[in-house]
Formats: C-alpha cells, sequence, structure tokens
C-alpha cells in the first residue's frame, strides 16, 4: 500500500541519508554555532549599554532628589538630612535616625528629654484637621475694617528719598491705602475656632489656636512666595478675617514668632471673654514684581462669646499702635531665595476689625417651631436687648496679654523693663536683646533674672528720650553703639556701654555647620543649639568685662 512504502533513499551501505531522518549536516551545525556566536556578541556588546542607561537614568533620579531636597530643606537643611541618611537612599530608616534619638533623649543631659518633647509636641499634627461645623440657621454678625495706610516718613529708607528703592518694589505698599473688604457678614459659629480645648477651661488659661510650627529643626518659611497655601480648619475664620484687609494673608508667618494664641481673661457660666493674638504677614507684590513682605508686629484683640459658640457678644482684632513703630517690611531684589534683601520698619496708624453689634439669628421662632421674625434681604439686624454680662472670675487684661506673651516668649518670665525704669535699678542693665528662642533657655533665664535688668528699646523711642535730661547721655552712648537692624548691648547704670554684638554678627556665629572647626552644634557631641549656647557666652563675658568698670 502507497502508506506502507518508505520514499527515503538508502547509501551504498544500506543505510539512509542522515538528512533524511532530521540530523543536521555538518554545514548546517556550523551555520547554528555562528548564529549563536552572533547573539551572545549582541548580548555582550549591549550590556554595557543598558548597563550606561541605568546608570544614567540613577543618575538623573539623585539630581531630582537633590534639587527637591535643596527646595524643601534648603541648604544646610539638606546638610543636616544627607549626614544622617548613611545609604544616600533619601529615606531615613529608624537605624539611621537612631543617633538623633540617643543624643535628644540620652540620660548624660537630662534638659534633652524635655527638648525632644517640645519638639515632638510642636510638630504633631492629628490625622484628620479639625474643621469648624457651621449652622446655616445659626446667628451671624457684621465686621467692619477700618485701616490708615502706613506712614511712608517713618521708613528709614525715607530719610534719604528712598535712594536706590526701585519704585516697582514699592508698588503694592504704595497702592495699598483701604481694606480689601470694608464689611463682611460672618456666622457666628465661625468663631468657634476661638473656643478653649477642654483642659484650658480656667481663667488665665492659655492656648495655641493655630500652633507654631517653627524651630531649630525646621528653620525658616522661603520668602520668595506669592500666594498663601490653602487653609485649613482653625486657619480658615484667621485667614478670612485678615483676608478683610489684604487679599494675601500668610497666616503662618516666615519667621519666629508664629502662629495664634488665646487666654481666658473672663468666665461665668454661659460666657468666655477670650483675648488672642495673631502673628501673620502679607504679601503685597505681584508677578512680575518681586516679593514685599508686610508683617505687622502682631494683631491682637479679645472676644466674647457663649460656651457652645453659637453666639459672639463681641470681637474686635487690631494691630497695636503704642509703639512709634509696629511693622517690619522685606522685599527682593530677585526671584530666588539667594537673592539680596532690604529690609525696613515703620509706622501703621490703624488696621482693625470690629463687629458692628452682637450676633443675631436670621430668624425667630416660637415655641412650636413657627417663622415669627426673619431678616429681610437689606440684611438688617433683628432688634434685640440684651443684658449686662457679670463675670463670675476674671483677670485684668494686661495680665491676660502677659500670659499670651509668655506663652510665645517663655523669657519673658523675665521682666522686661522701659529703658527709663531700667536705670532706676541699682544694678547692671541688659540694654537690647533678641526676641527669639535663644533667650527660652533655663540656663539664660535664670543668669538674666540674677545678674541684670532687663529691657528693649526702639532706636526711634532713644532718640526721643535725649530731651529727658535725666537719660540725655544714657540713651546717646546706646545709640552711639547701635547699628541696624538690632544691637545687644549691656550697660553699666550710668549707661556705659560695656558689651554689645549685633544681631546679623551673632545669626552668622550660630549658622556654622557641624563639620567646621569650633561649631557647637554636633551629633558627635552633647545636643545644644548654637544659639543658646553663644548668648550665655556673651552674657558671661559681659559680666566680665563689666567688673574692670567696677574696679575702677
Amino acid at each position: 500500500m502507497a502508506a506502507d512504502v518508505d520514499k527515503s533513499t538508502q547509501g551504498e551501505d544500506g543505510s539512509r541519508d542522515p538528512g533524511q531522518i532530521g540530523i543536521p549536516r555538518p554545514g548546517t551545525r556550523l551555520g547554528s554555532w555562528v548564529w549563536r556566536g552572533i547573539w551572545v556578541l549582541f548580548i555582550v556588546g549591549a550590556a554595557p549599554l543598558v548597563a550606561y542607561g541605568i546608570k544614567s537614568y540613577q543618575d538623573a533620579q539623585i539630581v531630582k532628589h537633590h534639587e527637591e531636597s535643596v527646595r524643601i530643606l534648603g541648604t544646610e537643611g539638606l546638610f543636616l538630612f544627607s549626614s544622617l541618611d548613611t545609604d544616600h537612599d533619601f529615606y531615613l530608616s529608624p537605624e539611621e535616625f537612631k543617633p538623633i534619638v540617643e543624643k535628644l533623649t540620652g540620660e548624660h543631659n537630662p534638659l534633652t528629654n524635655y527638648m525632644f518633647f517640645l519638639f515632638l509636641l510642636r510638630n504633631y499634627t492629628p490625622v484628620d484637621v479639625e474643621e469648624i461645623i457651621h449652622d446655616p440657621n445659626g446667628e451671624t454678625l457684621t465686621l467692619v475694617a477700618k485701616m490708615q495706610p502706613l506712614q511712608l516718613d517713618s521708613m528709614t529708607k525715607s530719610k534719604d528719598g528712598f535712594l536706590g528703592v526701585s519704585h516697582s518694589s514699592l508698588s503694592g505698599l504704595r497702592s495699598w491705602t483701604s481694606p480689601a473688604q470694608p464689611s463682611s457678614l460672618f456666622s457666628a459659629s465661625q468663631f468657634r475656632a476661638f473656643l478653649p480645648p477642654k483642659n484650658k477651661v480656667d481663667v488665665g488659661a492659655t492656648w495655641w489656636v493655630i500652633p507654631s510650627e517653627l524651630n531649630i529643626f525646621t528653620g525658616y518659611l522661603p520668602n520668595n512666595r506669592y500666594h498663601p497655601p490653602t487653609p485649613k480648619g482653625k486657619e480658615v475664620l484667621i485667614h478670612s478675617l485678615l483676608s478683610m484687609f489684604h487679599l494675601r494673608p500668610f497666616i503662618k508667618s516666615r519667621f519666629a514668632p508664629q502662629g495664634t494664641v488665646a487666654c481666658i481673661r473672663a468666665s461665668n457660666d454661659f460666657y468666655f471673654d477670650i483675648y488672642f493674638r495673631i502673628h501673620a504677614e502679607f504679601q503685597l507684590n505681584e508677578v512680575p514684581n518681586f516679593p514685599f513682605w508686610f508683617t505687622p508686629g502682631q494683631f491682637t484683640g479679645n472676644i466674647v462669646l457663649s460656651k457652645d459658640g453659637s453666639h459672639v457678644r463681641h470681637f474686635h482684632l487690631y494691630v497695636p499702635n503704642n509703639r512709634s513703630l509696629n511693622v517690619d517690611m522685606e522685599w527682593l531684589y530677585g526671584a530666588s531665595e539667594s537673592s539680596n534683601m532690604e529690609v525696613d520698619i515703620g509706622f501703621l496708624p490703624q488696621m482693625e476689625l470690629m463687629s458692628t453689634g452682637p450676633s443675631t439669628p436670621s430668624i425667630i421662632v416660637d415655641e412650636e417651631g413657627n417663622v415669627i421674625d426673619r431678616k429681610e434681604s437689606s440684611h438688617e439686624p433683628i432688634q434685640f436687648v440684651f443684658e449686662d454680662i457679670i463675670w463670675s472670675s476674671e483677670i485684668s487684661q494686661e495680665e491676660a496679654l502677659h500670659q499670651i506673651e509668655v506663652t510665645y516668649y517663655p523669657f519673658k518670665k523675665v521682666d522686661y523693663l522701659p529703658f527709663s525704669d531700667a536705670f532706676e535699678h541699682d544694678q547692671s542693665c541688659s540694654g537690647r536683646t533678641l526676641r527669639e528662642t535663644v533667650l527660652e533657655s533655663s540656663p539664660i533665664m535664670a543668669l538674666l533674672n540674677q545678674s541684670f535688668i532687663s529691657s528693649w528699646s526702639l532706636v526711634k523711642e532713644l532718640e526721643n528720650l535725649q530731651v529727658c535730661i535725666f537719660l540725655l547721655e544714657k540713651a546717646r552712648l546706646h545709640l552711639e553703639s547701635y547699628n541696624f537692624p538690632v544691637e545687644m548691648m549691656v550697660a553699666l547704670p550710668n549707661g556705659t556701654i560695656v558689651h554689645h554684638i549685633n544681631a546679623n554678627y551673632f545669626l552668622d556665629q550660630t549658622a556654622m555647620k557641624p563639620e567646621e572647626e569650633g561649631a557647637t552644634f554636633s551629633f558627635t557631641g552633647s545636643f545644644e543649639d548654637p544659639s543658646t549656647s553663644t548668648y550665655l557666652h556673651f552674657l558671661r563675658e559681659s559680666l566680665e568685662k563689666a567688673k574692670q568698670y567696677l574696679i575702677e
């Protein structure tokens, strides 16, 4: 049969042709080896190219991470981070973070336990940011804004006709002559943001409404910004209030002090009288002009509201104008953080918000829930008669404001006297000091209380004191030793300056990197804030220098 026919050819010896039974001929096997060799050579040649591509990608990622880190942390912050990131993966493992924990919680320095706790406390952020719930049918109140623009002739630069100051730099300042919103309607429930936490309901208690996020680890916030971040939680109310003055308020200032602190001045069964202080600033310029920062010394005020937050009896917020200068201004001459910055100070006569009356309901209902009266479209308030509030417990306004000040500046536990009063004490006097966190150190506060009478003054105030015969010479001696922007001085009771240091030099001295010789901040030794040790050295050196005058 056809299926049984074997059509393969046979050799002379009767064997079959190997090419016919699937065994490659010698020539075919050689071709296969050639192709295999070509593939091997291709793979060997491509491997370096692949490795080079991977290396290029990794290098690009490293550069990207580096640039992002510099933007977020700054050069010095990145140096600190890199000193801990031993495997250079831009992440800190628990093992890499261990040196920080050991130094901050080590038993060799009992103060560091407190510092570490304070660091965690200040940087703690709840997972869910508290949101203030508004009652659409609740009470409302109207706030009016009043403002008198900054007096340009109070600025230092005005003395030489603003020589060297470009017109565009001051364009936002010159054009800001009135509030952005002369009046605004608020829900009374929004002001629940000012209510104290449950463990702070006693008269005299203070708390952070908006906590400060600045410390020796975080440094300062960037200058090259135009628009504030989106507010959250209790920040929304503060942002809304300050937006009545200018549309670009930054409720978290770039430098310390930062945040909002409140204190209960008075209380009864139904109401709180709460005093508060806000440190915030405004960005006055827009692109293409470079940033111009307008930073009032503080916003302060008080609110009288019901304990359930449904009714506001009174609200007042203002920039204090009892000092000859009350605003700090800074503007950039470039688009980067490293650009030159100009600084000045000036006087703002008025910036305040005031409620036109107590908050009132939009509708009035009877016992059965029937509407018996409502506000008309003109928003004219319904007429109410309010009884006077009698407080069952209270402290003075001055004491409440002092409690707030001590919360911002723990060193304010040391009494700071007016310049004239300081020289009435028969001790040496610390004429001017930096109001910074360096003075929060317990050793410094102890030394100031023990050996110094503390005071601080504005240059303008010292100039005015030269008309007083008793203080003429003392004021002159301080002015002669003064250099812009801030000078820390130690003087004898007769006004003789025994030692002084400029704030810029002080900051340069305390900005040394860990690897620099003589640096006080190091992870190889006990943790110590360089500004604290530098200022402590300055005070002790002043006492030694004062001895020479006392011997004479």
